[in-house]
């Protein structure tokens, strides 16, 4: 997996907007499998060409809840 990061901000700590990592497969040439997006509240990922409003979010508790019982 080849993973880009969008956009960073210099400050330690998330903000609201977050930031944003593109995720490519090793394919030639790569294509784009989704984003993930990292938030002060949690997680977003967004299969494909999904926008931020229409992906998949997950709270920090449930994302620690699915890495617990994996």
């Amino acid at each position: 997996m080849n993973v880009w990061i969008k956009e960073f901000q210099v400050e330690m700590q998330i903000k609201n907007r977050g930031i944003e990592l593109t995720v490519y497969n090793n394919d030639e040439p790569p294509a784009q499998i989704g984003d993930l997006i990292i938030t002060k509240t949690g997680l977003i990922w967004c299969s494909g060409r999904t926008t931020r409003e229409n992906g998949r979010k997950k709270s920090w508790a449930q994302f620690g809840d699915w890495m617990r019982d994996s």
